[in-house]
């Protein structure tokens, strides 16, 4: 019997947890550090992949994805060994998807050639902003020029180059946001990722913010002014939202991260890297250790696991919700109620509905562009009932 995971697919998430500095609004798992044995590294990587794939060896890989971090400190020999680890144990799809990140310095820059003859055939590009201005107010140590060098670098190299940007800044009008988000649309090669800056808990911009020292960030009318330019400005360029924050013309939509919002099965190998596998029918969240020296010191004593939990039916199904309501597409509620063992109830489906939150047609539940501004009250709804 088909397992659910492959109706999302299955894919390989590798963290990379250094950056050359902190950025104060991230709270991804990164550490700066000086002096990296690359050796030891790969070694490691290499280990975990061999750890893994012995439990799900010969299934069909449709991605990999190099995060972090900033992977593109990484020599392209550590990630030439990752993905020969991989090749051993998994079959890679015709197609597969091998995404790094990278940020737009030149010393890293330097180094796309040797990511794609390595075996990368995908780049994601940091670039968070196109002003110099506002990219040292996000602790950002390249250039807008800088960026977009490396850009036209990158398009020299590989077929399909994505790029990041961060709006709703400190001080950003309407008018701002649109000259910037023109000239994207018209470097972009395929692929946006345009985040509304989150100020999260635990962060130096968290921290500013909590002591009242983060001035000009736009309120909510603005914010959801920004929102709809957004999608409308993307959507005129031929590059519509296929999830909250990622805009691609048909056909280029990340194939990795596709993978998450799906619910496909995914390995997490890394210093903090998460993971989703099923095995013998049941499926199991998996987390690393954050600290890249206990991680390694993990894995050199068997496993880089922290934690292997098996998913409750009404935990996988809760997930489903609040990965696929995020996509455009949205959820099958089909396979909603194979997961769940029950329906979803009609009664808040209809009240979302005729709020215009939703669009609802039985066998598929997706969220309208109303609804995405206020999703977290969408799926509060849904997996309430």
């Amino acid at each position: 019997m088909t397992e659910d995971w492959q109706n999302g697919g299955f894919g390989l998430y590798v963290h990379w947890p250094f950056c050359q500095a902190k950025c104060p609004y991230c709270d991804f798992n990164s550490h700066v550090s000086r002096q990296i044995d690359q050796r030891v590294w790969a070694e490691a990587y290499t280990r975990e992949i061999d750890r893994c794939g012995h439990e799900t060896e010969g299934r069909v890989l449709n991605s990999i994805y190099f995060g972090g971090g900033t992977p593109s400190l990484m020599q392209p020999e550590t990630v030439a060994a990752v993905i020969a680890g991989a090749r051993r144990y998994w079959r890679f799809a015709n197609d597969i998807e091998i995404t790094l990140e990278a940020n737009p310095g030149s010393a890293e820059a330097d180094r796309f050639t040797g990511y794609r003859d390595a075996g990368v055939n995908r780049l994601s590009l940091g670039v968070q902003a196109l002003n110099d201005a506002d990219l040292a107010r996000l602790g950002r140590i390249h250039s807008a020029d800088e960026a977009r060098a490396a850009f036209a670098l990158a398009r020299a190299s590989f077929d399909r180059v994505s790029f990041d940007l961060i709006y709703a800044r400190q001080g950003q009008s309407l008018q701002e946001w649109e000259a910037e988000l023109t000239e994207a649309l018209a470097m972009a090669a395929d692929h946006l990722s345009l985040y509304q800056l989150t100020i999260e808990p635990g962060t130096a911009f968290g921290d500013r913010h909590g002591r009242g020292m983060l001035r000009g960030l736009p309120g909510e009318d603005l914010a959801a002014d920004l929102f709809e330019l957004t999608q409308d400005l993307c959507r005129a360029h031929g590059m519509p939202g296929y999830e909250v924050s990622n805009h691609a013309r048909p056909g280029a939509e990340s194939r990795h991260n596709r993978l998450y919002w799906r619910a496909g099965d995914y390995v997490g190998i890394g210093p903090g890297a998460h993971g989703r596998i099923t095995l013998d029918g049941r499926r199991h969240a998996t987390e690393t250790a954050p600290q890249p020296g206990a991680w390694l010191a993990a894995v050199h004593g068997g496993s880089g696991e922290s934690l292997r939990v098996a998913l409750s039916p009404e935990e996988q199904a809760e997930e489903f919700l609040l990965m696929g309501l995020r996509l455009r597409e949205g959820v099958d509620t089909e396979r909603y109620a194979r997961i769940a063992g029950l329906e979803l109830p009609l009664g808040p489906r209809k009240q979302l509905s005729e709020l215009g939150l939703i669009r609802d047609t039985i066998s598929n539940i997706n969220v309208t562009d109303q609804g995405l501004m206020v999703l977290n009250r969408v799926i509060s709804e849904l997996t309430a009932a």
